[in-house]
């Protein structure tokens, strides 16, 4: 359990903390939510102790351990794997040193004696005797083959440096669990194991993830950042995105009729105060009047961009006749006598362990890259949209965003182009920024806005949700839902692709699975188990 009670932070003139108070207790799963820079990963470091709150107080309760899942991929490049799970714990895993440090001396002396029996029972008790075989149980769940555990953490690549760092976070069953991104760089079957890891774990979870398949799947309750005051939810991600909007609409009404009806009596007020037959009932009215309180709505920090993909035409019959496209990159066969044929009203999710064949695919249908060999037909209908994974040439330039946007038909004028990144939450002095110095999160908007613009009837989007909050992922998933045309997509945020694709394309190293479904129900299908192994990856 940790309790957080009256706590304040501010940087300069900035709120985000005012007058906190909860209490996070065992057995409950709390996803941390807000919009990007409400302060989740600072009031994380406040609840690890990191940071300092300017006033109120966070206490652990007694005896209690709490872990954190380290940011710092670098922190252990000496140290071997197996070892940089058991510092998880780290009263252990300094029982464990002492008592190593002891047993390598050829004699020792009394005092180091008495010294050995009590660290030997302190690492009972901390179930010392097992620890090696928990790590190793962790890493394997993980995706961390045995043979890696000797082996120096400076050895491993980025992704098997996540998978470790999360393993120490669990290790050890700490009793409050604090986590920021988990599920970054981690594939299906990792994501998997850790949403039922922590569906089984009975003490306290924090976690902070844009991955609302994940927050849906572990969370017991939502921790909701806005106004600089955290409100909790019971529920997962979904429960409190219905919620969090029935009670923003029940008090914008509140508000509503208390404003007409204070006009109301302020119009009879001002219409009979004069006349004497009807002062008392003017009187009246403005007693009533005074006693009205209309609240001042607070203005969120979360904001909905406007995410509408509208065509400029239907699609005929014919979209697209692919071939025996094949491809091979530095050696490797990348894509193999692909063929398929995509249909009207068609929103395939390509899906697949390896990114860069679903990157091929849609850089050669672009046009950006030529094929070895195959080839692939449009339809004379057909107009097409590109959102390449990496856009960052785009941006590579001293232009500023309404002059960026305008270069894109049918923008022609700066109004245009004003009310048109309004909708993307570009407003005001923000139009002007130079688009040089945007962050990935706001570079993708750009791309989504220029996309919109195109008004094309199929779309390509390679990984459209990287750098995305939950806001603008869940204004482009319901953009994506509602798109009436063609959809050609990869994307790693499970949900949007759950929820958008009707029909589940596989690239794998032994050909493609096409089939004519959506991916839950794919991933539950009996004839691609064997499978499973090469999606892995996909979202």
């Amino acid at each position: 359990m940790i309790n957080v009670s009256n706590v304040a932070l501010s940087y300069g003139k900035k709120v985000l903390f005012k007058d906190v108070n909860i209490k996070f207790t065992p057995g409950n799963c709390y996803g941390l939510i807000g919009a990007n820079g409400a302060g989740k990963s600072t009031f994380l470091k406040m609840l690890s102790g990191d940071v300092e709150p300017d006033k109120g107080e966070i206490a652990l309760g007694p005896k209690q351990r709490l872990s954190v899942l380290n940011q710092d991929h670098f922190a252990f490049e000496e140290e071997t794997v197996i070892n940089t799970v058991i510092r998880g714990h780290a009263k252990l895993y300094e029982a464990m040193e002492a008592r190593e440090a002891l047993y390598a001396k050829s004699e020792f002396s009394e005092a180091e004696g008495m010294l050995l029996g009590k660290l030997e029972a302190e690492f009972a008790e901390m179930n010392g005797y097992e620890a090696e075989s928990e790590a190793a149980v962790l890493l394997k769940g993980l995706g961390i083959p045995e043979a890696l555990l000797p082996k120096k953490m400076k050895e491993l690549d980025g992704g098997d440096k996540v998978r470790v760092l999360l393993a120490q976070a669990l290790y050890g069953n700490p009793d409050v669990l604090l986590m920021d991104e988990p599920t970054n760089h981690l594939d299906l079957k990792s994501i998997a194991w850790l949403e039922e890891f922590l569906c089984r774990f009975r003490n306290t979870v924090i976690v902070v993830s844009h991955d609302r398949h994940f927050l849906n799947q572990v969370c017991t309750h939502i921790a909701d950042i806005d106004f600089s005051r955290i409100q909790v939810y019971v529920g997962n991600y979904d429960f409190w995105y219905e919620a969090s909007q029935l009670v923003l609409k029940q008090k914008q009404n509140e508000n509503r009729k208390a404003t007409e009806k204070a006009n109301d009596l302020k119009m009879f007020i001002q219409r009979f105060s004069a006349n004497a037959s009807k002062s008392k009932q003017a009187t009246s009215r403005k007693k009533l009047l005074d006693k009205l309180t209309i609240e001042n709505m607070p203005i969120s920090t979360r904001k909905y961009p406007f995410i509408s993909f509208k065509p400029g035409r239907p699609c005929g019959n014919t979209i697209i006749e692919i071939q025996g496209l094949s491809k091979e990159i530095q050696g490797v066969d990348v894509l193999n006598n692909l063929t398929l044929t995509v249909h009207k009203g068609d929103k395939i999710a390509f899906v697949g362990g390896d990114s860069l064949a679903k990157t091929t695919l849609f850089q050669i249908l672009a046009g950006e890259m030529e094929p070895d060999s195959g080839s692939f037909r449009w339809g004379t209908t057909i107009t097409s949209a590109y959102f390449p994974k990496d856009n960052g040439s785009y941006f590579r330039n001293d232009l500023n965003l309404i002059d960026w946007i305008c270069q894109f038909p049918p923008c022609d004028s700066e109004s245009f182009a004003r009310s048109f990144l309004g909708r993307m939450l570009f407003s005001g002095d923000e139009a002007k920024k130079k688009v040089s110095v945007l962050s990935g999160g706001e570079q993708v908007r750009c791309m989504l806005a220029r996309i919109m613009l195109a008004e094309a009837n199929v779309l390509m989007l390679d990984e459209p949700t990287n750098h995305l909050d939950l806001e603008s992922l869940t204004a482009l998933n319901n953009g994506l839902i509602a798109f009436p045309e063609v959809l050609l997509f990869a994307s790693r945020d499970h949900q949007l692709v759950s929820t958008v694709a009707n029909r589940t394309v596989a690239i794998t190293p032994a050909g493609i699975i096409d089939r004519m479904m959506g991916f839950d129900e794919y991933l539950g299908n009996s004839d691609v188990e064997r499978m499973k192994e090469d999606l892995a990856a996909a979202c």
